[in-house]
């Protein structure tokens, strides 16, 4: 029977190194599901992360389908999505290098079908009785001007016809099964997907044009997603029209609600082509819907619309594709790592077709999230997973807290969940606490948590973060001393916010965090153009607002010590910004440290700076709250060293 050391938090000998981090975990994506076959799309770390086609093996391991030389992502909307697909032994397919669409024919070389590198393609459609694609085109060929959005087919032979345009942004085209109607997604600025969209209708003459276009539902306020038609015919979306992402049945310009929940089945489409429901059967529908930020997998009768669960371990489902009497999904668990799954229905079977990380550190060491919620500002409520420390090895001294480290997801739209990430073993690993906030404005939790953050961010964002803290801190759960806040870019805005305007936490660690609210505008792509409008303040009463929650302008305020990392080429968060912050602590006689690198941008992406700024991170941590990691660590330099330690 093994003992545990006893030793304090923060100095404990980890399994999960910087090294291993830095390594990456294998990006999965985009199930799909080809008649009784599923295939999917990975990223290959050892190839600087080139996205592959993968096709699931009989009895063997998965093939990978693309060959060398391509790279399966489209850059539309920036973050991409609907890369591709696929029909039998064909591949369509958006590269990311030219931007041109190809078709690859069995194991035959891919063909172009285009060849204009200045139109980006995602969200393809497959139209096979008229020999053609349906796809969303991007269109970046008239110069200084924002792209033009539209809906295009893309004939086999490489010709292109537009079939809807007029609107700024278009999403989801999806064909009936007869081929007869074509329903899509549209929106215009200052909306985001996420506030607000109208689902469109339109006939498919023989010719394949669109006849007759029609409205069928949406507006400014309600959010359409995942249009989907049965095997018979029948159109079902989501609507958030009930504050809740809800399945509906369109029945002419009515939409009739498919077992009512306060649950979500539905995400913000920050990326094309995400689903999370299907249909197994003629009339059955498998889902997965979020409550409470945790997933569950469901099935109802569309004629009955009563959810009945589906037994399942996984807590996080962010994909689903159904086949005749399975599905596949993309889902993690606390204990698990993002997988692709094969899970039959009749049998509860779940088979793993691929994972994103091997090479797991003994159960004994994985710290497991527990949801909480807690009071905040304004009398609300709110949401977070919290990770103790946990190491199979250690134990901390009787009466010792633990440091926290305090961290939110970026977006800001988007949601924490609580699979298994490395990311946040490496801390809880080593002795600290973890709080992965879910602040108001997170998906998951419904319309009105989401929209709590209109015209409120670097407020309650902030409020909730710190709210978090003192909440453990008031458990006996984390030593309120020795708090520290890190994120990076939108996440990083929050820390700089928390450590500019409020003197809860001890240390905070930036990566390339926004700072400057206009300059964010000045730099911002045309999906997320008008986004600052809905988040913070609309034009023309925006400016006294930007200056009075942008932290590049309130570097007298910052009194904590802080470590920043930045990338030399980033155009989002210029060095600039972050040096000015650092000059602002030096001359004080705070601690700080910077970190630039060469040849990074906004978002770190080279195994080297990965490695370095987190092992510069915990050297931080360890001066600022008086410890001595285990671990032996190239040096950093703290300037004003001798102040603001816990020592």
């Amino acid at each position: 029977m093994s003992t545990r050391s006893i030793a304090p938090y923060g100095t404990w000998k980890s399994p999960i190194s910087a090294e291993r981090l830095a390594a990456g975990s294998k990006p999965l994506t985009a199930p799909r599901v080809v008649g009784d076959e599923v295939v999917w799309l990975e990223g290959l770390v050892a190839e600087g992360g080139r996205v592959v086609v993968a096709r699931e093996g009989a009895g063997a391991a998965p093939q990978v389908v693309t060959p060398a030389g391509f790279n399966v992502r489209t850059r539309a909307h920036e973050y991409g999505g609907g890369a591709y697909a696929v029909d039998r032994d064909s591949v369509y397919f958006s590269n990311f290098a030219d931007n041109w669409v190809y078709v690859q024919r069995g194991a035959a070389a891919p063909e172009a079908l285009t060849r204009e590198s200045l139109q980006r393609h995602a969200d393809f459609e497959l139209d096979i009785s008229r020999r053609r694609l349906i796809a969303v085109r991007e269109d970046h060929s008239g110069g200084g001007h924002e792209p033009r959005n539209s809906l295009v087919a893309i004939r086999f032979d490489g010709a292109q016809t537009e079939l809807a345009a007029g609107f700024d942004f278009y999403m989801a085209p999806r064909l009936s099964p007869d081929g007869a109607q074509l329903a899509w997604f549209c929106w215009n600025h200052p909306l985001m997907p996420w506030n607000g969209t109208e689902l469109w209708l339109a006939d498919v003459a023989a010719d394949g044009s669109l006849q007759r276009p029609r409205k069928v539902a949406g507006s400014a306020s309600e959010s359409l997603c995942q249009p989907l038609w049965s095997p018979g015919g029948a159109l079902c979306v989501v609507s958030d029209r009930s504050g809740w992402w809800n399945l509906y049945r369109v029945e002419g310009e009515t939409l009739k609600p498919v077992g009512a929940m306060e649950a979500e089945f539905g995400q913000p489409q920050w990326v094309f082509a995400q689903a999370l429901y299907g249909f197994s059967g003629e009339h059955e529908i498998v889902a997965a819907c979020f409550e409470q930020g945790v997933s569950r997998l469901l099935r109802c009768d569309l004629r009955h619309a009563a959810w009945q669960t589906i037994p399942s371990a996984y807590t996080d489902i962010r994909e689903l594709r159904a086949g005749r009497g399975f599905v596949a999904v993309l889902a993690g668990s606390p204990t698990t790592p993002e997988q692709v799954l094969r899970i039959d229905l009749a049998s509860g079977h779940h088979r793993v077709l691929a994972q994103s990380a091997a090479d797991l550190p003994d159960a004994g060491t994985l710290s497991a999230p527990r949801s909480i919620h807690y009071p905040t500002s304004g009398g609300r409520t709110a949401h977070a997973f919290h990770f103790p420390p946990r190491n199979a090895s250690y134990q901390a001294p009787a009466g010792e807290l633990p440091p926290l480290i305090v961290t939110s997801h970026g977006g800001p739209t988007s949601m924490s969940t609580n699979s298994l990430r490395l990311a946040i073993q490496y801390w809880t690993s080593r002795g600290f606490a973890v709080l992965d906030v879910n602040y108001r404005g997170s998906s998951g939790y419904g319309r009105e948590y989401m929209d709590a953050l209109k015209g409120q961010w670097g407020i309650v964002d902030v409020d909730d973060c710190i709210a978090g803290a003192l909440h453990l801190a008031a458990q006996g759960l984390a030593d309120r001393e020795r708090m520290a806040i890190r994120g990076g870019s939108a996440s990083g805005y929050t820390t700089l916010c928390a450590l500019a305007f409020h003197d809860v936490f001890k240390a905070g660690a930036s990566y390339f965090g926004v700072s400057d609210l206009k300059g964010l505008d000045d730099d911002t792509h045309k999906f997320e153009s008008h986004y600052t409008a809905y988040l913070v303040a609309p034009p023309p009463d925006h400016e006294p607002v930007y200056a009075e929650r942008s932290p590049l302008l309130h570097t007298h305020r910052l009194s904590c010590p802080m470590i920043f990392f930045q990338g030399l080429d980033d155009k989002v968060v210029p060095p600039a910004q972050s040096e000015a912050m650092v000059k602002a602590l030096d001359s004080r006689g705070i601690p700080v440290t910077y970190l630039a690198f060469e040849g990074e941008g906004h978002g770190f992406r080279r195994m080297a700076t990965i490695r370095r700024t987190l092992e510069a991170e915990l050297l931080f941590y360890a001066h600022v709250f008086g410890f001595r990691q285990a671990d032996e660590l190239e040096p950093i330099e703290i300037r004003n060293a001798n102040r603001g330690s816990a020592a």
